[in-house]
């Protein structure tokens, strides 16, 4: 499990009008930065979205469409142990900041 810590615009100059991401190297990718937030990459398609402190504020999930890549950000409701949908996004950027609010 890597932990990332972003800055910057995500994915910025790579071309992802292909949908076959198997052979993406994702290493060297751009990082975004939220205070109060810390990303940890699961996979090459989930980052976990936490506050510094460890608690669960949701995922990002990465996934491919016919026009490139999109973003959807899901936020945990703790209450009623269930995932809800924010949106699905152009950018890494924008998903991530769904969580500031």
């Amino acid at each position: 499990m890597t932990t990332l810590s972003f800055t910057g615009t995500a994915f910025t100059g790579t071309d992802f009008t292909s949908t076959d991401f198997t052979s993406t190297d994702f290493t060297s990718t751009p990082a975004l930065s939220r205070p109060g937030l810390q990303l940890v990459q699961l996979h090459d398609e989930l980052w976990r979205v936490t506050r510094p402190s460890g608690e669960v504020l949701g995922y990002v999930e990465r996934f491919g469409v016919r026009a490139g890549l999109r973003f959807r950000a899901k936020r945990f409701i703790v209450r009623q142990r269930r995932f809800v949908e924010m949106g699905e996004f152009w950018s890494m950027d924008d998903a991530v900041d769904c969580f500031g609010f």
